[in-house]
């Protein structure tokens, strides 16, 4: 009977790592911090944050709706969603008395996000200029390889700190880069993203990972990661260069690569399947937002005046 006990207390913690490890590490971590403010919020007035009743949730968004974004209500309302079901609760967020008071807060509030600026070709370029100025080898080579990588795989930063140096495949025309898990692809799929010799060899991406990986290999630097960092460390590197090349580093994070990659290549003419092509994105909605950014000035009606 006790032998029963512990397999069914085994199964039961291991049941519970799967259900934790279906989401990733910081997306865990933003839940965790989401959750916390409605658990103070309930503290407060002395309500139960779990379960919750529909009316607490509605009650919380109204008080977060002075001081937030539409984007942190819904960010929050997910993590409370989440956090019932890994404790095996259940909180209808469709109910009328969220839905409707949401529907009600939207249209007071707005749903438009300012995001970080995407980089541009030309900050780009600078920014490659400032890294070769680097006195340090391993922040040369590394932060080079980083900024050109991260650039033309469009990737997020949380991707590009997971890279293991066995999912790279050099091959003729360039270097194929496996993603084993991304935001949009929980399931673990995972999608290959081939990234091609650039001509102008200063700005190639795949030579730069080369000449790190080399760097690496001679100073007897082991380990299975190829940028060996925190993905916070992605975004200081990004705010440290836009700085040094004269932008408003507040305005750039590290997600200014990934939409640099989209606003960049659909200004040249690349159209929404490619772009989705590298990107990962499962919907063609954000894709489309960083085309029409990158239109904004190509396709003015105002470029129709004759002044």
């Amino acid at each position: 009977m006790n032998n029963l006990i512990n397999k069914l207390n085994k199964l039961e913690i291991e049941t519970s790592e799967n259900i934790k490890s279906s989401k990733s590490v910081n997306t865990l971590r933003a839940y965790k911090a989401d959750f916390s403010d409605f658990n103070n919020f309930c503290k407060t007035y002395n309500l139960r944050p779990l379960p919750a009743t529909c009316k607490t949730v509605s009650m919380y968004i109204t008080q977060l709706s002075k001081k937030s974004k539409f984007s942190t209500l819904k960010r929050r309302l997910a993590a409370i969603k989440v956090y019932h079901k890994l404790n095996g609760s259940y909180i209808d967020l469709k109910n009328p008395i969220i839905s409707e008071n949401l529907t009600s807060i939207k249209k007071k509030i707005g749903i438009f996000q300012k995001a970080k600026k995407p980089l541009s070709i030309n900050d780009l370029k600078k920014i490659i200029n400032e890294i070769e100025k680097e006195k340090k080898e391993m922040e040369r080579f590394r932060n080079k390889a980083l900024i050109l990588i991260g650039f033309a795989g469009a990737f997020r930063r949380s991707e590009l700190v997971s890279l293991m140096i066995d999912d790279l495949d050099f091959v003729d025309e360039g270097v194929k880069i496996f993603v084993k898990k991304s935001k949009t692809d929980q399931s673990g799929e995972g999608m290959i993203k081939a990234i091609p010799y650039f001509n102008n060899k200063l700005l190639c991406p795949v030579n730069s990972l080369k000449n790190w990986l080399s760097y690496l290999n001679n100073m007897k630097i082991t380990g299975t990661k190829i940028f060996n960092m925190s993905d916070k460390n992605v975004s200081l590197i990004v705010k440290k260069y836009t700085s040094k090349i004269g932008l408003e580093s507040f305005k750039y994070s590290g997600h200014s690569l990934r939409s640099g990659f989209a606003t960049s290549t659909a200004e040249s003419g690349a159209d929404e399947r490619q772009i989705m092509n590298m990107t990962g994105h499962k919907s063609s909605q954000m894709v489309r937002r960083y085309i029409h950014q990158s239109n904004l000035f190509k396709q003015n009606a105002l470029k129709k005046l004759d002044i």
